[in-house]
């Protein structure tokens, strides 16, 4: 991470795509038998909030952190964007990691 971002911030796109072994929600349309998105997002607003050196490394704290948390999860994908990176001589959206891990 360049001097400037670690004092002004940069701005990233989170997404992550979640596999799990839980039919039960499918029959019973309950809250309760499904995993609450709103407790994963928490989960990736609390490792976005770490400072780190490498995308890699965020992203892979958010995929542990997820599977730790939600047992019935059997993989995720997180991918992580860092948007308007600032790279010399090239402008782009964004450049960022997809990383898959399986429990």
């Amino acid at each position: 991470m360049m001097e400037q971002e670690r004092s002004v911030g940069a701005d990233f796109l989170v997404s992550v795509e979640a596999e799990c072994e839980n039919e039960l929600s499918t029959i019973t349309d309950k809250l309760t038998d499904t995993i609450s998105y709103a407790d994963m997002a928490e989960v990736v607003k609390q490792e976005m909030q770490i400072p780190s050196q490498l995308l890699e490394h965020v992203a892979g704290r958010i995929g542990r952190r997820l599977l730790a948390d939600f047992p019935t999860l059997s993989q995720v994908t997180v991918r992580l964007t860092k948007l308007a990176p600032p790279i010399t001589g090239l402008q782009c959206e964004g450049a960022g990691i997809v990383l898959n891990m399986k429990n």
